[in-house]
């Protein structure tokens, strides 16, 4: 697993330079990853329009904000995701203005199509879903937790609709983007602040730990 995470480390990007990149695909009409259509192409011009204005519009809760200021130890944060996903140019924003409240955090984005030995590593019910974040252990390079790819009352709302309807169509997607226009941002805060609370008040249960417990 450390020799994956790694190896995606170094292939990986800073929220501006990861944010050049996808503009400069779309003005060359393409969109990251390996397949290429005029959907994905789409979805990528009202993400980077959705990214341009949630970097201007989303907050960090104060008591979030505060909380975040007062780690003192090293986290590395990795987030799967590419720029045709919804869902990451919801969250990545987010998690862009959280990892900017404490220079102890250092937040690198990679591309889920360049790295699927590390997508598989980190499944969704089975499925290859972004955006994930992995969180690290800054000076370890241990894994800690995972989180993603959305917040549990969105991914309630999705699951909940796939039940009733058995598809994941535009509707819900509409919704899921109404969902996230009125939460703000702050139940995505807040879940990632209780799994990095949760570590630094027990840096000894990892999630490389927890794998190996769950295999013996």
């Amino acid at each position: 697993m450390k020799n994956i995470i790694e190896k995606a480390w170094l292939d990986s990007y800073n929220y501006i330079d990861y944010m050049a990149l996808v503009s400069k695909l779309i003005k060359e009409g393409k969109s990251t990853g390996h397949t290429q259509s005029e959907a994905l192409l789409h979805y990528s011009q009202l993400n980077e329009a959705r990214v341009k204005r949630l970097d201007k519009t989303i907050e960090i809760d104060v008591t979030v904000a505060q909380a975040l200021k007062e780690i003192e130890q090293p986290l590395d944060w990795l987030v799967i995701a590419e720029g045709w996903c919804g869902d990451a140019a919801q969250i990545l924003p987010i998690l862009n203005k959280m990892a900017l409240q404490n220079e102890n955090i250092n937040l690198r984005i990679v591309l889920r199509d360049n790295h699927i030995d590390l997508m598989d590593l980190f499944l969704t019910n089975g499925s290859r879903s972004i955006p994930k974040l992995i969180i690290l252990d800054g000076t370890t390079k241990e894994t800690i937790a995972d989180w993603g790819p959305r917040p549990e009352p969105a991914r309630k709302l999705i699951a909940d609709y796939k039940v009733k309807h058995g598809i994941v169509d535009e509707p819900v997607k509409i919704e899921l983007q109404k969902w996230y226009l009125q939460d703000k941002g702050l139940t995505t805060q807040q879940e990632i602040l209780d799994i990095v609370n949760e570590y630094l008040f027990k840096p000894q249960d990892t999630f490389t730990q927890r794998i190996s417990s769950s295999i013996e």
